[in-house]
């Protein structure tokens, strides 16, 4: 593995970009080939299926004290709330509103993402934002009822990007990008679930649902057990 860690943005949060993750990265992709993959939510613009425990613990085994140290984790046992294979497949015509903005995850603090890229070529990332009108990078408790209401004033504004605008590429009138680390096969990110964020979906991807030509993540959420 190779293990760098950088601090983006005017708030300086963590991101870890981890190459060359798992010693046989292939495995997981013929993995994800014999599994089922389904539409089982409706803001993740694509199918999902299990990813095995093994990975899990691998991560956890390979990771747990980096991860308490660069984030700043309170000395507890991680577990895992999400880890599930994903591929894009939603058009970007098809997008709803909130899928064509970056969003974050939950306001939570010590909870913590991360994205192993799976795929061949260049289908794109996952990119990081400073939310223009407020400054907010990272949404908190106490920032969450600004947030929202300089949302809802911009609803209905010019700059709210158009039903055909797809995916977020770069900065908006609304939203400016602070990092973009490309998303390379066997790299894995991981950073604060509080972090406005939104998958990097170049316009020329291939958004095939086939595991061995899709744009093939292991997604997974990781939290502090109390």
């Amino acid at each position: 593995m190779h293990v760098q860690l950088l601090h983006i943005g005017n708030e300086q949060s963590p991101l870890l970009v981890i190459d060359n993750f798992v010693a046989q990265p292939e495995l997981l992709v013929a993995y994800a080939c014999r599994q089922q993959f389904v539409a089982n939510s409706p803001y993740y613009p694509g199918v999902r299926a299990a990813a095995p425990l093994q990975y899990q613990q691998l991560l956890l085994q390979s990771l747990q004290p980096t991860l308490l140290e660069v984030f700043a984790l309170p000395q507890r046992q991680l577990s895992f709330s999400v880890c599930h294979y994903s591929i894009v497949t939603t058009p970007p015509t098809q997008l709803k509103l909130l899928q064509r903005i970056p969003h974050f995850d939950t306001v939570e603090p010590h909870a913590l993402a991360a994205v192993h890229y799976l795929f061949q070529g260049d289908l794109g990332g996952t990119a990081f934002y400073r939310h223009r009108k407020t400054g907010f990078e990272t949404i908190d408790h106490n920032r969450m009822p600004d947030y929202y209401r300089s949302l809802e004033s911009e609803n209905d504004g010019p700059n709210l990007p158009k039903s055909d605008a797809g995916y977020i590429q770069s900065d908006t009138p609304l939203f400016e990008q602070i990092a973009n680390p490309p998303g390379l096969f066997n790299r894995l990110v991981i950073y604060p679930r509080n972090l406005l964020h939104s998958g990097h979906i170049p316009t020329s991807s291939l958004l095939s649902a086939d595991p061995r030509t899709g744009r093939l993540t292991i997604s997974s959420f990781i939290d502090c057990q109390p």
